[in-house]
């Protein structure tokens, strides 16, 4: 059994970026994983987390030797003990990007067998790395104040400081009387038009309440996407958004992409890769109220068919609302894992933005045993879209190409798009 760390300090060469938003260093035999550093600088580092075994958690609190890419943080409230946003904040834009690349890199050298090298892609309204995010979720703390959660803790930041957001977004929300423990979310459509919802807060078990491992963290998520009750306080809770000549109307609280050149950049790299022809059939997976399909719709035209499949019910009604004129278009609200197996073919192209977690096995599975020839896989977690690859890679699919977006510039985060074929 190892020593126990937590709280102390040691002086420690940084070395390779590792998924998650750290920087890999070694001491004493162990793995320690470090934020707020970049590679090569030597840093003093206090450690914030240890459960034992061969690796533990720290925070840089002084840089002995500064890299050249390092700058002043651009995020007030992200540092050593704050708040989870903005982990990069501490570097130039084009380190960000070589980092999040090599991270990339690695995870499909050691999940999918591939040795690819990975650019990292500015996207339309990044500018210097601020001022891209159009949604925001934050929580509301005992006192009934608005802020950010603490890097991995309930712990709330109540300065609302973070240099994410459009112009605007924060406007009056440190004067409102939230409800404790309740979560506001934040968007900014398409037409500039702010809406503020309240949600009410998860109930949470008493395993989630008490227990601070794993178990705790997963009923907590587990309360968190049961359906709350919402309030507006701001706006119509209805958001307008557009790609290019379409609108949707959708829920505030729904998805769409936080960045606000996102939805058209991804729109516009699956209209090339989906390599679909008049009279065939897709399937968007994932589809959300249907982005993707709207744009394959236009290739397969009258005579061809594009299933949407979504989970989320509010979602593929705002959809079917959205691409009433498409005919060709059919939106189902069903678990893509449910019924992936029974879809209309023989399918040409299939697009899948799948949650955080990944597609996994049985999807990929399903998609290769359909005969789909052309495979469009989003993924916003480099290491669930490596191992995603290199599923698909087993089922006989080449990796012909893959593109990652900047698209949550000052954090670790990347969104990455693979083009398999076989």
């Amino acid at each position: 059994m190892s020593e126990n760390w937590y709280g102390q300090e040691f002086e420690l060469r940084l070395g390779n970026p590792g998924h998650g938003g750290f920087c890999v260093a070694r001491h004493e035999g162990r793995v320690v994983f470090v934020r707020h550093g970049l590679p090569g600088e030597l840093v003093r580092a206090r450690v914030t987390e240890d459960r034992g075994g061969s690796f533990c958690r720290a925070d840089t609190v002084e840089v002995v030797e500064a890299s050249a890419d390092r700058v002043t943080p651009l995020c007030p409230i992200s540092g050593p003990g704050g708040a989870g946003c903005c982990d990069y904040s501490h570097a130039t834009l084009p380190a960000q990007r070589a980092m999040k690349a090599s991270v990339v890199a690695e995870q499909l050298r050691r999940l999918a067998g591939v040795e690819l090298e990975v650019e990292v892609e500015d996207l339309p309204g990044t500018g210097d790395g601020t001022g891209w995010r159009t949604r925001l979720r934050l929580a509301v703390d005992e006192h009934g104040l608005a802020g950010f959660h603490g890097y991995r803790s309930n712990q709330v930041v109540t300065e609302l400081l973070c240099p994410q957001p459009v112009l605007g977004m924060y406007q009056s929300l440190d004067e409102g009387d939230w409800r404790p423990g309740a979560e506001l979310q934040v968007t900014v459509d398409s037409d500039g038009t702010r809406h503020v919802v309240e949600i009410e807060p998860a109930r949470v078990s008493s395993t989630g309440r008490r227990s601070p491992g794993r178990r705790g963290a997963t009923a907590r998520r587990a309360a968190s996407a049961r359906p709350r009750r919402e309030r507006v306080a701001s706006g119509t809770g209805r958001a307008v958004e557009r790609v290019g000549d379409r609108t949707w109307e959708l829920s505030a609280t729904g998805f769409w992409q936080a960045h606000r050149g996102a939805a058209a950049a991804y729109s516009a790299v699956v209209g090339q890769w989906s390599g679909l022809a008049p009279g065939e059939t897709a399937w968007d997976l994932y589809g959300g109220v249907g982005v993707f399909a709207a744009e394959m719709a236009s290739q397969v035209g009258d005579r061809g068919l594009v299933v949407s499949v979504e989970s989320g019910r509010g979602a593929v009604e705002d959809g079917r609302r959205a691409l009433g004129d498409l005919g060709q278009v059919q939106l189902r609200a069903d678990r893509v894992e449910a019924v992936v197996g029974e879809l209309p073919g023989p399918v040409r192209t299939v697009v899948l933005d799948p949650p955080r977690s990944g597609a996994g096995r049985p999807v990929v599975e399903a998609v290769a045993a359909a005969g789909a020839d052309r495979v469009v896989h989003i993924g916003c977690d480099s290491a669930a879209f490596g191992r995603d690859v290199g599923l698909y890679l087993q089922q006989g699919y080449r990796l012909e190409q893959v593109r990652a977006f900047d698209a949550f510039p000052l954090t670790h985060h990347v969104e990455c798009l693979a083009l398999l074929t076989r």
